[in-house]
């Protein structure tokens, strides 16, 4: 295990969660990011700042050099930033993070903002991973891994799961053609369930905390684990999986870089969140108050700079328990710049990203009971800017237990962790992620154009399995719908579903070969259709419908696999 230094003492730098015990994530940086006066038309390089509109900088240098700091672009050059504008995004060059100081950002933030030349500028809570605690107890020994995919309920059909299963029987459904990458600290890239389509980090590098290491190993995991014997099954096993670590570089310019290493149609993840403005951006180990990254100036430029090239993103609401339509997120901090706007608010331009809550998963997973099936976990951030949800409890998955070996497999090879616990808007994010890259591969399948992300998202709020009640957390409490690959599909692909009228039905109660699922059989445009797994309500339906001698069941297929029904008679 690599040394661990103590963390910096800033807001959002330790965690886990608002029901247990805080754990550190080390590593994890403030930000001083400066935004320059568009009319100043700021360079800065090696031999300092100067202005290409002629202005006075002398007493920027001389700030920056008795303080012994340097101003670097954010998103790099004014000039590779001018070869590919996006209508409709901040104007990128003018952001500028601060080199140096880090222990007197606050400090020197007031005095960098009144200098002549910059607009404003701000500092940045670090970003910490948006998981929570579990208590599951550690395992002990060497392992012979397992194969724990039925212990994935994420990749069963709805309402329980996404239905990657059924996806997997589709071509393109387990990926193929695209590309995600996963914006966070580090990751185990030697681990054994990872080996298949991991690329590697393609942008920064990665902190050597375990904690991080794990958490980024888990997110993995869930989207490409590999498929086999042995381990888990990511939801999409044949998408290529990539890292983007934000040390040295910030968050918004590892999403940024992330983002022109994709091309549309393909997907970025940010597994993280910020002490927001509630506690005035304390640090706190019950993550209370913290919120999506979007919030934040240049987070969002950088988020909306993605979404203008087609590139989707993935964001976790947060664990903060909070409202963001609570008005405290209206509220401009003083040293935001002027042009900025709460993304949470509707009525305000969006950054365009997929956010997402953590819902429950089915009661009884692993034992456990986090409360109804789909509702709003206590420590879900909610809002009508939040699109889908995933599961925010009970991921099985690769990697350790936060900055510990894994409590489903540990052992003394860090290479072989799995857990039963990724929970959070952590362990949510990725379960939509998978879904939307399924979607985009059957579309590339197809030969139809991969979903951009307004339409990713309009079909996420359209589809899916709805949020349920819980006491004292109503389904009002938007954390969105569970996504449904299938019912997905039926809105993206109608040409790839056909329908017709069921003429006859066949309730296999007692299926043969044994190994099949319970099937509801019904004989439609000429062939038998099979609705596995069906609930107690449709059986007693389309059985009333045909005890009644004039049945009106309309049935939606594909291939001979029911995917829609409707029920009027």
């Amino acid at each position: 295990m690599t040394e661990q230094v103590q963390p910096p003492q800033g807001p959002g730098a330790s965690g886990p969660g608002p029901d247990g015990a805080g754990f550190t994530y080390r590593g994890a940086e403030e930000e001083l990011i400066v935004v320059a006066r568009p009319e100043a038309r700021l360079r800065a390089g090696a031999e300092g700042v100067r202005s290409a509109a002629g202005a006075d900088v002398s007493a920027l240098n001389m700030f920056l050099s008795d303080e012994q700091l340097a101003l670097e672009p954010l998103f790099g050059s004014e000039e590779r930033l001018q070869q590919n504008p996006e209508e409709g995004v901040p104007d990128l060059a003018r952001f500028y993070r601060v080199r140096g100081g880090a222990d007197r950002a606050a400090e020197l933030r007031a005095r960098i903002a009144a200098l002549p030349g910059i607009d404003t500028a701000y500092v940045k809570p670090p970003a910490v991973p948006a998981t929570v605690e579990d208590d599951r107890r550690l395992k002990e020994g060497t392992p012979v891994t397992p194969d724990f995919t039925g212990r994935q309920g994420y990749l069963r059909p709805a309402p329980e799961g996404i239905d990657a299963h059924w996806a997997w029987q589709r071509p393109g459904g387990t990926g193929q053609g695209v590309t995600v990458i996963d914006v966070e600290g580090a990751w185990q890239l030697s681990h054994e369930d990872l080996a298949a389509k991991l690329a590697g980090v393609v942008v920064g590098t990665p902190l050597t905390d375990l904690a991080w290491r794990n958490h980024g190993t888990a997110v993995i995991g869930v989207i490409g684990g590999d498929p086999g014997e042995r381990g888990v099954t990511g939801i999409v096993p044949e998408a290529v999986t990539a890292a983007a670590s934000f040390q040295g570089i910030g968050t918004a310019a590892a999403i940024q870089a992330a983002a022109d290493r994709l091309g549309p149609g393909d997907i970025v993840l940010v597994g993280l969140h910020r002490p927001g403005p509630r506690f005035d951006h304390e640090i706190r180990d019950d993550q209370k108050g913290y919120i999506a990254i979007e919030w934040w100036p240049d987070d969002y430029a950088a988020v909306r700079y993605a979404t203008a090239r087609g590139v989707l993103v993935v964001a976790a609401a947060g664990n903060g328990g909070e409202s963001l339509d609570d008005a405290v997120y209206e509220r401009r901090p003083d040293d935001f710049p002027e042009w900025w706007r709460n993304p949470f608010n509707p009525s305000n331009q969006s950054s365009g990203a997929v956010l997402v809550g953590a819902g429950a998963p089915p009661p009884g997973t692993h034992g456990r009971d986090h409360g109804p099936d789909r509702s709003r976990l206590a420590f879900s951030n909610y809002g009508v800017r939040v699109d889908a949800q995933g599961w925010g409890r009970e991921v099985t998955t690769t990697g350790g237990f936060w900055d510990r070996p894994g409590d489903l497999q540990g052992g003394p090879e860090e290479i072989a962790w799995y857990t039963d616990t990724f929970s959070g808007t952590s362990s949510a994010s990725p379960v939509v992620v998978g879904a939307l890259a399924a979607l985009q591969g059957m579309l590339k399948a197809a030969g139809q154009p991969s979903m951009s992300p307004e339409r990713a998202r309009t079909v996420l709020r359209a589809t899916g399995t709805p949020q349920q009640d819980a006491p004292g957390r109503p389904a009002s409490q938007r954390i969105g719908n569970r996504p449904d690959i299938r019912s997905a599909v039926t809105r993206l692909l109608p040409e790839a579903v056909g329908s017709g009228q069921a003429e006859r039905y066949w309730d296999e109660l007692l299926p043969y070969p044994r190994e099949l699922p319970p099937r509801l059989r019904l004989f439609v445009a000429g062939a038998w259709r099979n609705l596995n797994h069906p609930s107690p309500e449709i059986r007693q339906a389309v059985h009333a419908a045909f005890a009644g001698g004039r049945p009106d069941v309309r049935v939606w297929f594909s291939d001979d696999e029911i995917v829609g029904l409707v029920v009027t008679g």
